[in-house]
């Protein structure tokens, strides 16, 4: 076993399943973020799909299919206990084993909050079938009397819209995620490197700054260098003795917070009375004053941003009165 600190987190050259109950306290991380080996001899693939793997570092540790099952219970385990309540865990799946997983997931005692796709390019080309381009993103929630964190304008603001006037926060939260692999010619690099766009966006939305992020499968040590750049704290661990080192080695050039400045800043729109009840003397004066405004040939969308000043309220908030009071389509 090699610990390694950098920056005041973590490294640990070891399985993580032994490692975690030897060095990782219970309910002491915030946020879980792994893509574990698929248990589909990801070790051989070359072989089959003409893969170039000249620039591959050595030492990929795969799962056999026939203990696929229990590891994933072993691990998802270790992962519950970790995990403070409300804590979360974002797991990257292929289809081959994600009964297992599922499954591995609800024994733990964890709970389902979404189930993502993610759609990327460099699918396998084949002939007999269609062809496979997306993963699953399991996001589950561990049991607990608080809140998630979940900071919904992390990256865009409610208000924010796109050329056509669409939500660029509404978009941004769907469930299917259309996010390129880097693309990485010549370079050395892990098996399997998730996209940094991908783990900025999953550590945004789902952690904060200071948080401790972990991550049991750390590979090419992408999730800690995103989570370090984006301020968080980090605790993970490689099997792989060539994979570990490489890792380590590249972490000296991170400077911690070095990705926020790189980040879009959202713009928030505060609404004076975004979230509070509506009464009846208000719903009454909203419904004659969206009614006069459309009548004077104003259309719906003009409608509702002249209204959010006058209201202090957003579009969705006028949706519910108009389809609860004022019997008025929403098309």
């Amino acid at each position: 076993m090699t610990e390694v600190v950098v920056h005041g987190s973590r490294f640990f050259n070891e399985d993580c399943i032994g490692g975690c109950r030897r060095h990782i306290a219970d309910t002491s991380v915030d946020l879980i973020v792994t893509d574990p080996p698929y248990g589909i001899a990801g070790d051989t693939l070359h072989k089959h799909y003409n893969r170039d793997e000249d620039f591959v570092i050595d030492g990929y540790v795969e799962v056999p299919a026939d203990a696929y099952g229990e590891f994933s219970h072993r691990w998802l385990r270790e992962a519950a206990r970790i995990l403070k309540p409300n804590g979360q865990l974002y797991v990257v799946s292929g289809y081959t084993h994600l009964y297992h997983v599922l499954g591995a997931l609800r024994a733990a005692g964890l709970q389902e909050v979404n189930h993502i796709i993610w759609k990327y390019n460099f699918g396998v080309f084949t002939r007999t079938k269609y062809v496979s381009s997306h993963y699953h993103i399991l996001l589950y929630e561990k049991p607990g009397s608080g809140k998630r964190a979940f900071n919904l304008e992390a990256r865009y603001g409610l208000q924010e819209q796109d050329g056509e006037g669409g939500s660029l926060n509404y978009q941004d939260r769907e469930d299917v995620w259309i996010i390129n692999r880097d693309y990485k010619p010549g370079q050395v690099k892990n098996k399997n490197e998730l996209p940094v766009a991908l783990l900025v966006k999953m550590i945004q939305y789902s952690s904060h700054p200071g948080d401790w992020v972990c991550d049991p499968f750390m590979g090419g040590f992408s999730t800690a260098r995103v989570a370090l750049g984006l301020g968080r704290n980090f605790v993970g661990f490689e099997i792989s003795q060539a994979a570990f080192d490489r890792g380590v080695k590249a972490l000296g050039a991170i400077t911690p917070g070095d990705l926020l400045d790189t980040l879009p800043t959202p713009e928030p729109q505060a609404l004076a009375n975004q979230g509070k009840p509506w009464d009846a003397a208000e719903i009454a004066a909203f419904l004659e004053r969206y009614a006069a405004l459309r009548a004077a040939g104003v259309t719906k969308k003009d409608a509702f941003a002249t209204l959010s000043g006058e209201f202090g309220r957003g579009r969705w908030a006028f949706e519910r009165i108009l389809k609860r009071y004022g019997g008025v389509s929403r098309q």
